[in-house]
């Protein structure tokens, strides 16, 4: 497999490899375990999520007010500090 990186990016990939003394091809693969890895478990919470919404364990809420929790819960955090 070949991978294609901009040069920015790439440069940046060289900057580490020559700092750690590990070849590139090491740390993008290191790179691309982890982010599968965290691409896996998105997934899988996603499709955790997805069955207990079909089930009815849990209801969804609309947008609107998953703001209003969300800034209720930003103004409690503001007053507890200060």
């Amino acid at each position: 497999m070949e991978v294609r990186l901009k040069p920015e990016a790439e440069s940046r990939l060289n900057e580490l490899a020559a700092g750690t003394s590990r070849p590139k091809d090491e740390l993008v693969e290191d790179a691309m375990a982890g982010y599968l890895e965290d691409l896996i478990g998105v997934r899988n919470l996603f499709d955790s999520r997805y069955d207990d919404i079909q089930s009815g364990k849990v209801k969804p809420i609309d947008s609107e007010e998953a703001f209003v929790r969300l800034r209720q819960k930003s103004e409690e955090r503001r007053s507890k500090r200060s």
